[in-house]
Formats: structure tokens, C-alpha cells, sequence
């Protein structure tokens, strides 16, 4: 009877899975880290969240490691003279009482030198290191795609995945 009581309730609620799929650090709270799914090739991948400050004081993201790459940078995609470039910086602000997306085309940790491509379903440890709330562990998802957020569901479905990270592997 539990068992079916427990499954009627994830069928009902699917934000329930969301929930285990988020952390928290101080006034700071991390919401569904995820990386798309790559080639098996390609010597790169990113990783993506959202980040909110619920604190009364600003705080930053500089930087972040996982031992599922050499390497990882914080970067971010601008326009500049008419293209896309993506860019690393050196760290990245987190206001008070506001939130920090992480996604596609706007900021990302760039992971390089990957000894091998996560899988769909898989994932793999990263930490977060914040001036203030100090280090974060999360746990990145592997997913076939970005997901879909809750208030504005479908509102980038357009974003494919061969346009998202194509300049990624030039780096």
C-alpha cells in the first residue's frame, strides 16, 4: 500500500523529483544543475543552474571544480561586433535578493580536458566556491536537453543543442 500511495504521489506532484535536485548554502539556494549530453568526442561540456540569493548581502561565484574534467571556468556568451563569443570571467556576482541563471547562451562553468562524456541519466559532483557561503558541492544531471522551466515552460524550445555549444570545442 505504500509503495502505491508513494507512486500515485510522484505521479501527481512530478515538482517533487525537482526537489531533490537542489541546494542549499546559507542565503544562497541551487537549483537543478545540469549539463546536455555531448558526442563522445568532444573534448568539452558545460554545466548550468540557477542560483538565488535570498540573503540581504551580495555574495560571488569564483569558481568551480570537479574531478570529472582538468579544468573549469566560469564563462559567459556576449555579443560582440555582431557574433556570439563565449568568454571566461573571473567571477561572477550574486546580488541580494536576487536570482543568477546559468544557461545556455548567457553564463556557464566551461569543463575542458574530460577524461570521458557523462551519459543521459548520469552525473557527476561539482563543487561551487562563493566568496561568502564558501564551497558547494552539487550533484550536475545529465540531460538530452535543457529543461524546461516550471513558470515558462516551452519558452526555449527553439535552442537546439548544435547551435548552444557549437564554438565550445575551438577553445
Amino acid at each position: 500500500m505504500f509503495k502505491k500511495t508513494l507512486l500515485i504521489a510522484a505521479l501527481l506532484s512530478p515538482s517533487l523529483l525537482a526537489l531533490a535536485h537542489e541546494y542549499d548554502a546559507g542565503e544562497l539556494h541551487i537549483e537543478h544543475p545540469w549539463s546536455r549530453a555531448m558526442p563522445p568526442v568532444a573534448p568539452t561540456a558545460a554545466a548550468y543552474f540557477v542560483i538565488h540569493n535570498k540573503g540581504a548581502e551580495a555574495d560571488r561565484l569564483l569558481s568551480a571544480s570537479t574531478p570529472h574534467a582538468g579544468k573549469a571556468e566560469l564563462h559567459e556568451h556576449v555579443h560582440a561586433d555582431g557574433l556570439m563569443k563565449m568568454q571566461h570571467v573571473p567571477a561572477v556576482d550574486i546580488p541580494a535578493g536576487a536570482e543568477v541563471r546559468f544557461e545556455p547562451m548567457g553564463y556557464h562553468v566551461m569543463l575542458f580536458n574530460l577524461q570521458q562524456q557523462a551519459q543521459v541519466g548520469e552525473r557527476f559532483p561539482l563543487t561551487l566556491i562563493f566568496e561568502k557561503a564558501g564551497e558547494v558541492q552539487v550533484d550536475v544531471a545529465v540531460e538530452q536537453d535543457a529543461p524546461a522551466p516550471a513558470e515558462s515552460h516551452g519558452a526555449h524550445a527553439g535552442h537546439g543543442a548544435a547551435g548552444d555549444h557549437a564554438e565550445h570545442p575551438h577553445h
